[in-house]
């Protein structure tokens, strides 16, 4: 499929995705070949079918990138009143869910607007001691480059969806 024809219908099916859930599923895969998934929070994609997510709390994915950079990113809007509404018309309105295909960069120091994006996502939390326990400190990141992308059909419910 053609990840720059549907970029933008991505990054907002990313942005309800992340409200329903606050977490997309990264999916990596050790020295052995195992698949392994990671809920990732810190996500943020760019315009230019690139994202970038903080390394904060992945401490097994890191050692699984030294054998195999690739992931596959799963972003699913699972909001109730999304669903509900979808089953009661037979069709979901926008798409349901997405597989991103890409591969990482090297951990590196976020840059300030990287950080100012991040904390925008959480400002709401900011009140939390929840907020410092595990946001407060954000400093690297890793780059993600995309280079695919896999729809998500639930037959008759997503027919039309991702058109090429």
């Amino acid at each position: 499929m053609e990840i720059e024809k549907h970029w933008d219908q991505i990054r907002k099916l990313a942005s309800s995705s992340l409200k329903s859930s606050m977490h997309f599923a990264i999916a990596t895969v050790d020295d052995k070949g195992l698949p392994h998934n990671t809920p990732i929070g810190s996500l943020i994609l760019n315009q230019d079918y690139t994202g970038f997510y903080f390394e904060r709390f992945t401490a097994g994915m890191p050692k699984r990138f030294l054998s195999n950079k690739n992931v596959s990113v799963l972003m699913v809007n699972s909001s109730l009143g999304f669903w509900v509404k979808s089953l009661i018309r037979g069709h979901f309105e926008t798409p349901l869910a997405v597989r991103l295909i890409g591969e990482v960069g090297e951990p590196r120091k976020a840059t300030e607007l990287e950080i100012n994006r991040w904390q925008k996502r959480v400002k709401a939390f900011s009140w939390t001691k929840g907020h410092s326990l595990l946001w407060k400190e954000m400093s690297h990141v890793r780059d993600i480059k995309f280079t695919g992308m896999e729809k998500v059909t639930t037959g008759a419910m997503t027919r039309g969806h991702w058109q090429t």
